[in-house]
């Protein structure tokens, strides 16, 4: 398997959470020897049939969930040589703290990890960290499929995890929260991306946004380090320019046509959050926002969550 024999033995099945062993190359409970998931490319395939929306079977088919990841080349190129239309100017500087802050042979989980996320090189650059990218789709940094309602890790494995823009897509952001705290270790890191004024992505797994202090609610169990905008009211504008255009489509060819129109002519309009991204009122109009904080045995209270408002005060 993709995973080191250190991880390997803290995995659980995600339906009865009982231990899992490998035999025969396929992962087994001794408990129970009819529940067993398949291993495919060194991959463990560890979904609960029961409960997730994906199946056992989608992987074993090689069907795209929520990735398309059989992108030709030409699209590819085309891709990288048109502008991006949006910006994360967070990020970054964000995982060189979390690099800064991790001891040296950290075991990182990354949920939605099949691909790096943005700016997320400083964790892989680490030789000494073990990082674990965990989907719903297989991709070059996947080595577990497993859903984020269902980790199927013993609890307190982890130095850190982190949900890049994950928490959107699944349907009980709650529960996948509960779960990323038992499965990382007393005083780890958890660092959350989610967005805010964006619209629908990813089709049909597209369910929640969530506002500065939304989000800061969902991690209420951890001890801040630091959070704010990931994008400011540029990127906002930029993406409802586009989505606004697209709204005339009447074929792919022409949804192509003016989804290139929109980037060429809107780019620019990120540039704006470099100046805007620490101002009152971009905590109101974010396109996203993230949280960095370490699992502790306190609890914020809502009362406290209320006063860490940090938007445009009423006069």
């Amino acid at each position: 398997m993709k995973l080191s024999t250190e991880i390997q033995a803290k995995l659980i099945c995600p339906e009865t959470k009982r231990k899992l062993y490998l035999e025969n190359g396929v992962l087994v409970t001794h408990a129970d020897q009819v529940t067993r998931y398949p291993v495919v490319d060194g991959i463990p395939i560890l979904i609960n049939n029961y409960s997730s929306i994906f199946s056992v079977n989608d992987f074993l088919n090689r069907n795209n969930t929520t990735f398309d990841l059989s992108e030709n080349k030409l699209k590819r190129i085309i891709k990288r040589l048109t502008p991006e239309i949006g910006i994360n100017i967070s990020a970054k500087g964000n995982y060189r703290k979390i690099v800064e802050i991790l001891p040296d042979q950290s075991k990182i989980l990354v949920v939605g990890g099949s691909i790096m996320g943005q700016g997320m090189s400083p964790i892989y650059s680490n030789s000494t960290f073990e990082v674990i990218g965990s989907d719903v789709s297989f991709g070059p940094h996947t080595k577990i499929i497993c859903d984020a309602h269902d980790i199927p890790f013993e609890k307190d494995v982890f130095d850190c995890v982190i949900i890049q823009a994950v928490l959107e897509h699944v349907l009980d952001p709650h529960r996948c929260v509960r779960e990323v705290t038992r499965v990382l270790k007393p005083q780890g890191i958890v660092y959350s991306e989610t967005p805010f004024m964006q619209q629908v992505h990813m089709g049909r797994y597209d369910f929640t946004r969530f506002t500065h202090l939304g989000h800061r609610r969902l991690f209420k169990d951890y001890e801040e380090i630091q959070s704010g905008p990931t994008g400011g009211p540029g990127t906002v504008l930029a993406w409802s320019y586009l989505y606004f255009l697209k709204c005339f489509a009447s074929s792919k060819l022409v949804l192509s046509l003016l989804t290139k129109f929109a980037h060429f002519t809107a780019f620019f309009l990120k540039y704006f959050d470099y100046c805007l991204n620490d101002r009152p009122g971009t905590y109101d109009s974010a396109s996203g926002y993230f949280f960095m904080g370490k699992k502790s045995d306190k609890c914020l209270s809502d009362k406290e969550l209320i006063r860490q408002y940090r938007g445009v005060q009423k006069l």
